[in-house]
């Protein structure tokens, strides 16, 4: 294994000293240092390259991050694919504008409280242990909340990202091969991030859910690109109108079943004022309406046993019978008489009979 040191940065940067130029001096100078590829393990104490402002170690062994508190012009590091199981010793480097972490061991999101200028983060594809998923701290969400434009989360088998609303600022979201599964929650997230032009989720099983992508355009106005498809304007468009008319209907719908609702009401309410029972006599087609209002009611009592309610009701329908007899005789007509077995005087019978013949 090789640690990366100020002789080896030395011998592999083809430095030129100047006439009475030290090495050392040489070394202030550098602004980029690439040793990616290169079995490197472990980084030493590289303070004198005070003007660093973009290191390549990417594709080597390095387990830990450390000796970068130095480097505070850095702006971008490149550690992806190496043995880092743990985000630290970077909150000194407040210059720093883009991480690359991809490939590595790393379960939680975290280290990165106090980076003011941290645009872009890749953390995609974390070698983590069988079931686990990426995490984010918080604190860290919270302190890149104003200036994090770019996130890469790609496969880290994340079921959730709604955590991620605090970003306000970002634009650009991948988070591809995932877990995600319900759409409500990426719409939840969209709500919030008013910013995000650009969003890939392929490879997450939300992705074949009904509707999907319409609900996703309809929810935000900004995102311009859905897992690398353009969104055109003809086809927002489109969606925004097919869903005007969608809840014009609802609304109507509902109108109309408050309406419904309204007249059932009324007409409970006449049915509870008056029983009643219709009675047609046929003579020249008048028909006779039946008042029992004077019947006597019998509220329903949750806690009455069943022996009891049907007591109720069998005492409710013999009022009801008796009473509709009575006041039948007593409304009609001696010409409206149509039922011979409600007659008392037979002649009157007779006459029935006669005139029918």
């Amino acid at each position: 294994m090789v640690r990366l040191t100020l002789d080896l940065i030395a011998r592999n940067s083809n430095l030129k000293p100047g006439k009475e130029e030290t090495i050392s001096q040489c070394l202030k100078k550098i602004t980029h240092i690439n040793f990616s590829d290169k079995n490197i393990d472990a980084i030493e104490d590289l303070s004198l390259c005070k003007n660093l402002s973009v290191l390549y170690l990417y594709d080597n062994c390095i387990s830990q991050i450390t000796n970068l508190n130095y480097a505070t012009n850095l702006t971008h590091l490149y550690l992806q694919n190496n043995c880092i199981s743990c985000i630290e010793n970077l909150r000194s480097l407040k210059k720093l504008e883009k991480v690359y972490l991809g490939g590595n061991y790393i379960a939680v999101i975290e280290g990165l409280e106090g980076l003011g200028e941290l645009r872009e983060l890749h953390v995609e594809n974390q070698r983590l242990p069988l079931g686990e998923k990426l995490l984010f701290d918080p604190r860290t969400l919270h302190s890149l909340a104003k200036s994090l434009s770019i996130l890469n989360i790609s496969n880290n088998n994340i079921d959730d990202i709604r955590d991620l609303e605090i970003l306000e600022n970002l634009n650009q979201l991948i988070a591809v091969d995932n877990q995600l599964l319900h759409v409500k929650d990426l719409e939840f997230l969209l709500n919030k991030l008013m910013k995000l032009w650009k969003i890939d989720l392929n490879g997450n099983p939300v992705c074949l859910k009904p509707k999907y992508r319409d609900r996703l355009i309809l929810v935000s106005k900004s995102l311009e690109y859905l897992d690398g498809k353009e969104i055109k304007n003809i086809e927002r468009q489109f969606l925004m109108n097919w869903k005007a008319s969608k809840d014009a209907k609802k609304i109507s719908k509902k109108r109309s079943s408050k309406s419904e609702d309204a007249s059932n009401s009324l007409i409970s309410n006449f049915e509870t004022m008056h029983h009643f029972v219709p009675v047609y006599y046929p003579q020249v087609g008048k028909p006779k309406l039946v008042f029992f209002s004077e019947i006597q009611r019998y509220p329903v009592n949750g806690n009455a046993s069943p022996e009891s309610s049907r007591e109720d009701y069998t005492k409710i329908i013999e009022e009801m019978g008796n009473l509709s007899l009575k006041q039948s005789e007593s409304l009609l007509t001696k010409n409206d008489v149509h039922e011979p077995h409600l007659f008392h005087n037979p002649k009157e019978k007779e006459n029935l009979f006669a005139e029918n013949e």
